[in-house]
């Protein structure tokens, strides 16, 4: 996979070519959030204080992993 800047569509695209399955960008964005690789909060986001789709358990160590290999993490 291409090393250069790992976005959303890369990380998804990833994701699905290894695990064929679909991930939100808002669980990307949770997973990265938890590993303070975000910078601010998402101009659109009601609650500042509150995530509205959280990343399910299942999906995160797939995202994580997925993450390192891209060299987000």
């Amino acid at each position: 996979m291409d090393r250069g800047v790992a976005t959303y569509k890369k990380i998804q695209d990833e994701i699905r070519q290894t695990h064929q399955i679909t991930v939100k960008t808002c669980w990307i964005a949770d997973v990265k959030r938890q590993h303070g690789k975000t910078r601010r909060i998402a101009h659109n986001r009601i609650n500042p204080k509150q995530v509205k789709y959280p990343c399910p358990q299942d999906k995160q160590n797939i995202i994580e992993e997925s993450m390192k290999r891209l060299g987000v993490l």
